[in-house]
């Protein structure tokens, strides 16, 4: 009679635990990735550790470490996860793909083309969860990196190693006034020509504000009174009562152009166009946010240029 092969007892669950704890580095931060407590994570943890035998984690310090050995099931725990992710994409059916994507938005996005999207998603994943949130394009850079998101849209293109961009296409920002302002039309102003007058920009924490910045400073100019919003929409109704001046996108003005209510200040030296980008990250687990992405990417109204910049 044989005798039976005892050795540890590992399930996907545990592996994916593993995983997001070392790449996040932080079992509280795989706790709420994966949804669960992080009495939970360490509890999978342990589990691991007591049936192999080693210590997955440095527990030494104030934050959790991944060993050498946790380092080497890390390889084979991504080898595993890509495989099952491999497998659902191949057999399963789309329209039975489960689970939720957490997608971060800019405000360009979301008042514009974001609807049309959701459309395409629920049409193709109807039983995908759909979690979103807007924010500033830096604050939603800081949540993919911390993995809080799965998928960014939004403007500039993203640094990092581990990061997958795909572009949306670009948005023509013009300087815009009310009328009432006085601002020269019949030619183009220069930063230390603008500067006479007040700057509406958004959060410091934004590209929309270091644009600002970077473009009077460029030109020898200096924001002699900066005024600063959360949004796009306080910008132009701060602009539109005479309140200063403003970097909007002119396609979602041409109403208030052409009812005289802003008109569009000509500026030398003139703004690029801001490309608009789709951003994953790419930690060896396919997931159905490079699928969204190809969505947003399909969604997208914004035009092609070769001039970017980023602005939020």
């Amino acid at each position: 009679m044989g005798h039976k092969l005892k050795g540890p007892i590992v399930n996907l669950r545990q592996l994916k635990t593993v995983y997001w704890a070392a790449t996040l580095g932080r079992f509280a931060a795989a706790a709420e990735r994966m949804n669960a407590t992080q009495s939970t994570v360490s509890m999978r943890i342990q589990d691991l550790e007591e049936d192999f035998g080693v210590d997955l984690f440095d527990r030494s310090q104030r934050t959790a470490r991944v060993t050498a050995k946790g380092r080497e099931l890390v390889r084979y725990a991504q080898q595993l996860l890509n495989l099952t992710a491999e497998i659902r994409e191949r057999v399963a059916a789309p329209n039975t793909t489960p689970g939720s994507l957490r997608l971060g938005v800019a405000e360009m996005i979301s008042v514009t083309w974001l609807p049309k999207l959701i459309r395409l998603l629920h049409d193709c994943y109807p039983k995908i969860v759909l979690e979103i949130d807007e924010a500033l394009t830096r604050d939603l850079e800081e949540s993919l990196r911390a993995g809080a998101l799965d998928l960014i849209l939004a403007s500039g293109r993203v640094s990092g190693y581990n990061l997958l961009t795909h572009s949306l296409g670009t948005v023509d920002f013009r300087w815009m006034a009310s009328p009432v302002l006085g601002i020269p039309t019949n030619r183009p102003l220069s930063p230390q020509e603008l500067q006479n007058w007040p700057i509406i920009a958004l959060s410091p924490k934004s590209y929309h504000h270091t644009r600002i910045e970077d473009w009077f400073r460029a030109g020898n100019g200096y924001c002699n009174r900066l005024y600063t919003c959360k949004s796009f929409g306080v910008a132009s109704s701060l602009a539109t009562a005479g309140l200063g001046i403003t970097l909007l996108p002119i396609e979602l003005y041409r109403d208030q152009i052409k009812e005289r209510t802003l008109q569009v200040i000509d500026t030398t030296p003139s703004l690029n166009t801001v490309e608009f980008t789709a951003t994953i990250a790419v930690d060896g687990v396919p997931t159905i946010a490079e699928r969204i992405a190809q969505l947003a990417i399909k969604a997208s109204n914004f035009e092609k240029t070769t001039s970017l910049a980023a602005v939020e």
